[in-house]
């Protein structure tokens, strides 16, 4: 047998396997030193072999290795290195595994506790997490920056913030990694007022942010409104030239664009040397939400021509925009493009669920849902939303049973849903069931949005005094949204004296909404209290609040054409007026008298009568029978019982196609509880100048 005078140097023998890069060459080296080694020089050489072993990726050879070599304080850094190998190989649960199969001999070191800790980390194992804290602090590593540091990631990781804090108090030396470790544990964990306080104390410490914490600060000030502070730190970004890449970037436009200050959110977009999809979508999505429908839908047209692919972010930002001004085809085409191009998950699904429903389609919505194999809660709450805002509380309540069969069970925003679809359908008893329902079987907390669901149904059948009785019942005072709902009812109803001591509560609140002092006049006039009026009106003046005229569109050959009440602006304005006096008078043959006690303003009655007669629905109705033809389609159009108004909730306009797609009528008080078919848009057109009246 060949005798090789390196085996007889234990020195040169580490260093050569400490260097060996291939298992091959490793498993030589190895099948040497057994064949020509005594057998304490393996044992003294195990360690070194098990680490090398770890280092090319066999795990298995390299804890043979260690089992089958005595133990010794020293071998701690081959257990070390197998620790490690399994965290890089992505087997947390292995790591922890080998953990738990240290030999007591082998006593962990400060490397094993921060790995095993890292492992607990990303299992968010929390109960193992706590076994190696205690076990680091037995071994005496409790302060020890680099155990204190990865138990710090741990419990920030996984919003653990309050026994972060106590680790991160005890900590004799803070780096920058420790500082965005807290600031983005407490974003992370929805404290974003503690992310700024935190980062305050870092700059009191003279640590200036990363890139991590200055996102992490980004993120905290749009989550609080807090722009002054957000401005401040892209302030000192620019004053100290920092890097600012598209990360960083996208947190600032985002932040402005939350906080509803789009020129500078658009000034930083345009700034951007690189944008991805994450930006167009901060930007696309907060404009839609604001209620910047064209320019959300400007920027994604753009995004398809300049910008990378989009994916469900600024789909469904797109989605919102198009339901926001029924833009049904457009929506239609957004959905061949996902079909296309996109998956669609159950974000974007719902998505497409609810701009089907918002643009009329409640049958596309229907039919979309219907094909979902995998729904989940979510999805049932949408489609449950859209049946109650079509009207069709039964098919809301016949849903809500469909998902308990399901076995999926409803939560706030479920009931939320339910008992809204129920109230404007009139559904009392189902509604008053449910609710009980609600807090007596599934132990919910009526919250602010299930009173006012409640207080709404109750007050719009006319039981205001049994609406009154159960906000007295409640432990919790009427918000006013709750005190607005029993409002509404009390002047749909004439219940005029209840009416007024309600709307003194809602003004002793102080409300700051147009539409509700808008109401509390409305109120005061239906009872003839002009007084009352004026000062309210008044309140409204020294507040510099103005009431938003409602409108309603009409969209003809893909042109949308918006109008108000007494609108005069359009090129067809005289043509648009004959249509509607030649209308009235063929309705006034037909016995339509004008209801113009819904005109809430001290003016006689040939001026209410006129003002009826060019409400913005009227024009809108008037316009789109001038402009289509005979027979053009129409998909779903609603007669409005008096009192029962579906978009109520959304500034809604009239809508009408005279593409090859279904026409839809929406309006500000245009649809009913119960839809109805319709192959003809003009009848349909016609029949809804009652509505509008």
């Amino acid at each position: 047998m060949h005798h090789f005078p390196l085996l007889d140097d234990p020195r040169r023998l580490r260093r050569l396997l400490s260097s060996c890069a291939a298992l091959r060459t490793l498993t030589r080296l190895h099948a040497l030193l057994i064949v020509s080694s005594s057998a304490s020089s393996q044992h003294i050489l195990s360690s070194c072999l098990a680490t090398a072993y770890a280092r090319v990726g066999d795990l298995a050879a390299a804890e043979s290795t260690l089992a089958t070599a005595p133990t010794s304080p020293s071998s701690i850094a081959a257990w070390n290195a197998l620790l490690a190998a399994h965290s890089r190989g992505a087997s947390p649960e292995e790591a922890l595994r080998v953990f738990r199969a240290l030999p007591p001999a082998a006593r962990p070191d400060s490397t094993t506790f921060t790995l095993a800790l890292s492992a607990c980390a990303r299992l968010g194992d929390l109960a193992t997490g706590e076994i190696v804290r205690d076990r680091a602090s037995k071994a005496g590593y409790r302060n020890d920056i680099f155990v204190c540091s990865s138990l710090l990631n741990f419990y920030a990781k996984w919003g653990a913030m309050d026994d972060a804090v106590k680790v991160f108090d005890r900590m004799r030396k803070r780096d920058r990694v420790t500082w965005s470790t807290m600031v983005t544990g407490f974003v992370n964990a929805g404290q974003p007022v503690q992310a700024i306080d935190m980062y305050m104390r870092m700059r009191g410490d003279g640590l200036e942010g990363d890139e991590v914490v200055i996102v992490g600060v980004m993120q905290a000030c749009a989550a609080t409104g807090d722009v002054r502070m957000g401005a401040s730190v892209h302030g000192y970004l620019l004053r100290h030239a920092m890097r600012m890449d598209v990360v960083i970037s996208t947190s600032l436009l985002d932040m402005y664009a939350k906080n509803g200050l789009f020129d500078q959110a658009r000034r930083v977009f345009e700034l951007m040397p690189h944008r991805n999809d994450v930006s167009w979508s901060a930007l696309i999505s907060q404009l839609a939400q604001y209620g910047n429908a064209d320019e959300a839908l400007g920027m994604f047209r753009q995004m398809q021509v300049s910008g990378p692919q989009p994916s469900s972010g600024p789909v469904v930002g797109a989605l919102l925009a198009c339901s926001d001004l029924g833009l049904l085809k457009l929506g239609k085409s957004i959905h061949g493009f996902i079909l296309g191009r996109l998956e669609l998950d159950r974000m974007v699904g719902t998505a497409v669920i609810d701009m089907y429903s918002k643009c009329g389609s409640l049958a596309s919505a229907q039919l979309l849902f219907d094909k979902v194999v995998s729904r989940d809660l979510i999805s049932w709450n949408v489609m449950i939303a859209c049946c109650g805002a079509h009207g069709r509380g039964r098919d809301a309540l016949s849903l809500f049973q469909e998902m308990k069969r399901n076995e999926v069970r409803p939560d706030h925003a479920t009931f939320a849903s339910l008992l809204s679809a129920l109230s404007h359908s009139g559904l009392v008893e189902e509604g008053k069931f449910w609710f009980d329902c609600m807090v007596n079987e599934y132990g919910i907390e009526p919250a602010e949005k299930h009173l006012v669901c409640i207080v709404d149904l109750l007050a719009r059948s006319g039981l205001v005094e049994e609406a009154k009785d159960l906000l007295a019942s409640m432990h919790t005072k009427p918000t006013i949204s709750i005190l607005v709902a029993l409002l509404s009812g009390c002047l749909n109803n004439k219940k005029l004296e209840l009416g007024e001591s309600t709307a003194e509560k809602i003004l002793e609140l102080q409300p700051g909404d147009v539409g509700v002092l808008a109401l509390v006049s409305n109120l005061y006039a239906a009872a003839k209290n002009w007084d009352k009026v004026r000062e309210v009106r008044k309140l409204m003046k020294d507040h510099s609040i103005k009431k938003v005229p409602g409108c309603s569109s009409i969209e003809i050959h893909g042109a949308l054409h918006t109008f108000v009440m007494e609108d005069q602006s359009h090129p067809q304005h005289r043509q648009i007026l004959q249509m509607v006096s030649k209308l009235d008078s063929e309705m006034r043959k037909m016995g339509y008298v004008p209801k113009t006690e819904f005109v809430y303003h001290d003016l006689e009655e040939g001026v209410k009568e006129q003002l009826l007669s060019r409400h913005s629905e009227r024009l809108a109705i008037a316009f789109g029978l001038l402009n289509t033809s005979p027979r053009t389609p129409s998909s779903t159009c609603q007669r409005s019982p008096p009192g029962r108004s579906w978009c109520e909730t959304r500034n809604a306009s009239t809508i009408s196609r005279t593409e090859p797609a279904p026409a839809v009528i929406t309006g500000e008080g245009c649809l009913a509880t119960q839809p109805v078919r319709c192959p003809q848009l003009r009848p349909c057109l016609v029949s809804n100048l009652y509505a509008a009246a």
